[in-house]
């Protein structure tokens, strides 16, 4: 069987584990918390496509969890009580899903770990005001960022995008590689923001980013990217954000296969062996991720909770498994300080506070900025000829900023918005000026097109009538993104007014 199909027969083994786990939980003896209400975990993942990887082995370590809280007696005298239906990726059965469990009582929504699959369930889940987490997305849209006030209710476990990036970056010039390429997959925002933060981050560290590379998993193009990112020869790191036993196997065996030798470098999205090639062997790869699956993690916790996991016949696949430890740790905490509440609302406020709170994964923080994880301490794990070694652990000093945030003055209502064109800034300007600066840089290429430059900085005076630079600020825009070859549907609908909002208004 190959890699992909021992993916899926475990992936179908834990949802046996989980089916066998509630029925057991269904039939056991009465005892003094039988009469309680069960606290109802219902779990809209993929048990069989391209986040099965990732979805499985973290609800395996979250039913483990489980089982030891409800073995103490579990939060207040309540159990848990997990159901999970495998959405196949599919939108209308994502949706379907998440319905389905909220009808059967759910009183916490479990999603898929990538924001766009999870969506449809994300929103189902927030319109019955139930919290509604992820164990593994590493995006900040579990926020009100994606899902506007509601998204209140929003939250990941797994590591800020902008979080690990930077990490990658401070690793990368403590080894001192400070010339390198940068490749991102455009097939999840996930894969964008860890290579945005990584070039932020890099580059205030004294980085040189030689170039930019880009291509869509399956797009057919990965091939003249492997050319393209060979021929830069000085380049001393390859910052790689992608994932998929597709694209990322023909990259890493296609630049070795030219001889390249350069170290490349990943975040938890290249983690795990399922995608290694056998010929060439995977060699000089490097990738930052939450614990070893590989039975070398440097917590004692974790390689005990790693045996766990093959003891109950479902090994972790990466070291994304603990994840849905930690959310089950995190969940039972929230709710026995809410004394029993599982109000929607009432558990959000409590998981926004949290601030390197202790749990099996390490200690993670969030905010009301950031909804997913961030200060969680990394482990930077080498693979040489497809064998992987724990080097040691990183922890970024602060979350690289990809955005443009809310300033205090002028006031600037939302940025420039997060969908916006890479390298666009918004700034303001005590003497009443508002200013955008478009980075003037090699813009990401993709299936062969040329490099290609935007202008460096545009002005306006605030002291003209709003809707004047308001009109100026967004005509500036889309000249500017027509220029770096950005579509403006890429960018999001609305994009250029949200801008010239923030731009023009002044406190």
């Amino acid at each position: 069987m190959g890699g992909r199909g021992r993916l899926v027969a475990a992936a179908l083994a834990v949802a046996a584990l989980v089916a066998i786990g509630t029925a057991v939980a269904a039939t056991s003896k009465p005892d003094a918390t039988a009469a309680k209400k069960p606290i109802i975990i219902g779990a809209a993942i993929d048990l069989t496509k391209n986040m099965a990887p990732f979805d499985a082995p973290a609800i395996a370590a979250a039913q483990i969890e489980i089982k030891k809280i409800d073995a103490a007696g579990g939060v207040l005298g309540r159990k848990f009580e997990l159901k999970v239906i495998n959405d196949q990726l599919d939108p209308n059965l994502t949706k379907q899903a998440a319905v389905q469990l909220l009808g059967q009582g759910a009183d916490i929504i479990w999603v898929t770990c990538d924001v766009d699959y999870a969506s449809p369930a994300v929103k189902a889940g927030l319109d019955k005001k139930k919290l509604t987490i992820a164990p593994c997305i590493g995006t900040d849209e579990m926020s009100p960022l994606r899902f506007g006030a509601e998204g209140k209710l929003a939250f990941s476990f797994g590591n800020a995008a902008q979080d690990e990036g930077a990490a990658m970056a401070e690793y990368a010039i403590k080894r001192d590689w400070k010339s390198g390429v940068v490749v991102t997959d455009n097939a999840l925002r996930y894969f964008k923001d860890v290579c945005k933060a990584f070039s932020v981050r890099y580059k205030q560290l004294g980085g040189h980013v030689l170039s930019q590379e880009s291509f869509t998993q399956g797009d057919k193009t990965i091939n003249n990217v492997v050319t393209r990112v060979s021929n830069e020869k000085s380049a001393k790191i390859i910052a790689f954000c992608t994932s998929f036993a597709a694209d990322q196997p023909a990259f890493v065996a296609g630049l070795r296969s030219l001889g390249n030798k350069t170290p490349i470098i990943n975040s938890w999205a290249g983690d795990g062996s399922y995608w290694w090639s056998k010929n060439p062997k995977v060699t000089n790869y490097y990738f930052v991720t939450y614990a070893s699956a590989f039975g070398d993690d440097p917590s004692k916790q974790v390689r005990a909770f790693e045996k766990l996991m093959a003891k109950a016949g479902h090994p972790a696949q990466t070291g994304g498994f603990i994840t849905g430890a930690t959310a089950i740790q995190v969940i039972a905490y929230a709710i026995k300080k809410a004394h029993g509440s599982t109000n929607g609302a009432t558990l959000a406020s409590i998981l926004v506070q949290l601030h390197k709170f202790p749990t099996v994964s390490g200690k993670i923080s969030f905010s009301p900025a950031l909804h997913s994880v961030f200060g969680r301490s990394y482990r930077v794990i080498v693979v040489n000829n497809n064998k992987a070694k724990v080097l040691g652990q990183i922890t970024a000093k602060s979350p690289a900023k990809i955005y443009c945030r809310k300033r205090p003055r002028p006031k600037l209502a939302d940025g420039p918005g997060r969908t916006g064109p890479s390298g666009f800034r918004g700034s303001s300007r005590a003497s009443g000026q508002c200013r955008t600066s478009i980075s003037t840089s090699r813009v990401g290429r993709s299936s062969g097109s040329s490099a290609r430059t935007v202008p460096a900085r545009r002005r306006w005076s605030t002291s003209s009538p709003a809707s004047t630079c308001r009109r100026q600020a967004a005509s500036s825009w889309r000249v500017a993104t027509s220029r770096a070859g950005v579509r403006i549907g890429e960018a999001g609908t609305g994009w250029p007014e949200r801008f010239s909002k923030a731009t023009c208004s002044v406190s």
